[in-house]
């Protein structure tokens, strides 16, 4: 049987849901993109800030950079621009006897991109169950949720025991997470966390780590009209595509099992994520490349090291161009765009997972699956830092492509849960 509380959150959602949908409609109208090492998060930071403000919450603005220490932590990643791209945060004290929490999330999206869209990007369009929009799945549907949840605690009058925070942080896409970092060095823990990323209403303890690429294939270029014999690009990029399942298939081997991902047939698959020779069209003269560009992306199982990692994709390409000589007369070149990202995960047994499934069963009827997310994310700054964190978050689909969309009612459904858990974990104080 419920309690009373939560008949009362329960009451308070399903009468709110159309406040919930327009947080979420306002933060996918106001673009927020990363283009690192640049981006323009700041005109979402106000809305966010403004929000918190609204609910009698008393938002701080700062830069990443700001945080004490932040460029000698090892975690820091260098080369990012911060200028216009704040953090903010919010702490309600709690009235003592309670567990402290922190909500987070990140209010940076990929760029719309150049694919086609069926909307506008930024035009948080509704039809039917879904709401459109970059952003909207990846993670302002997150934010929107934790935004609610503090305008819920001030209209309900509900003072909690434990102290409660909740964030939003710049620079998370292409393995930013400075943003992260720096809330952690700023003072901002708790005996627990939760990151709104969109779980699909799984609760995720654990994330895969991931390690990127860039590889730039040359070979000398006589022009289109050459007789001249020898390997071009596009043959190498034949060689190198055809021998990429090997690698593969060594991961898959190698990798140590893991009992979050027990889900996955593949927890290790490894992705082409671009090819790049020359520009497309008319403009440009038709031509044999000179270069070839390709980005490789692996995922990797919460263990694993950096250095174990990069020391077999050394070995394997080597290998690998051992065995096609004659085809590499310019030994291809190779670079890391972005940080090392660990996986990371809690032990199944921690009390923060337990606590959780309480309050989602009781939302929902049954408990969500527990398991591992599966794509990278920041955190493995919060569990660096020995707070207990957990994702949780609503259904949709086609994060980083075109037509994001987030299910509404799983987004109602969930932060409903989100709130029972904030009024369960933290107390409410009587």
């Amino acid at each position: 049987m419920k309690s009373v509380l939560e008949r009362e959150l329960a009451s308070y959602v399903r009468q709110r849901a159309d406040r919930l949908t327009a947080i979420l409609s306002d933060l996918v109208r106001i673009p927020s993109e990363n283009t690192a090492p640049t981006g323009a998060e700041q005109a979402c930071q106000n809305y966010v800030a403004a929000t918190l403000r609204a609910a009698d919450w008393q938002p701080h603005s700062y830069s990443p950079l700001d945080a004490p220490g932040i460029t000698e932590h090892p975690a820091y990643w260098p080369g990012r621009d911060y200028t216009e791209r704040p953090n903010i945060a919010a702490r309600r004290t709690g009235r003592g006897g309670g567990k402290s929490l922190i909500l987070s999330g990140h209010i940076d999206t990929v760029p719309a991109g150049a694919a086609s869209w069926a909307h506008s990007p930024f035009s948080a369009h509704i039809e039917g169950n879904r709401l459109y929009g970059r952003g909207a799945f990846d993670m302002k549907a997150g934010i929107a949720a934790n935004l609610f949840v503090a305008e819920a605690l001030t209209d309900l009058d509900l003072r909690l025991a434990g102290d409660l925070t909740i964030e939003s942080v710049v620079d998370e896409e292409f393995g930013g997470v400075n943003g992260t970092l720096a809330g952690r060095l700023m003072g901002y823990r708790a005996d627990a966390a939760v990151i709104s990323e969109p779980s699909l209403q799984r609760i995720c303890p654990a994330q895969r780590g991931g390690r990127t690429v860039q590889i730039t294939f040359a070979a000398p270029n006589a022009g289109v009209l050459s007789a001249a014999a020898g390997a071009n690009v596009a043959e190498q990029l034949r060689l190198f595509l055809n021998a990429l399942p090997d690698f593969e298939r060594q991961r898959k081997e190698q990798a140590p099992r893991h009992s979050m991902y027990r889900h996955l047939a593949h927890p290790v698959p490894v992705t082409v994520a671009r090819i790049f020779t020359a520009a497309w069209g008319t403009s440009e003269p038709p031509n044999v490349p000179p270069l070839c560009r390709v980005e490789l992306f692996w995922q990797t199982m919460p263990g694993e090291e950096c250095s174990s990692i990069d020391h077999h994709f050394h070995n394997w390409f080597d290998a690998f161009l051992r065995a096609h000589a004659a085809s590499f007369a310019i030994r291809p070149q190779l670079e890391h765009p972005i940080r090392w990202l660990p996986g990371s995960s809690l032990p199944s047994d921690a009390p923060l997972i337990g606590a959780f499934a309480a309050s989602a069963q009781s939302v929902l009827g049954d408990t969500p699956q527990v398991c591992g997310i599966e794509g990278p994310c920041d955190m493995y700054i919060f569990h660096d830092f020995e707070i207990p964190t957990l994702l949780w978050g609503a259904k949709g689909a086609n994060a980083h492509m075109a037509d994001e969309y987030v299910e509404l009612d799983s987004l109602i459904e969930s932060t409903q849960v989100l709130l029972n858990f904030v009024c369960d974990w933290c107390g409410v104080a009587q």
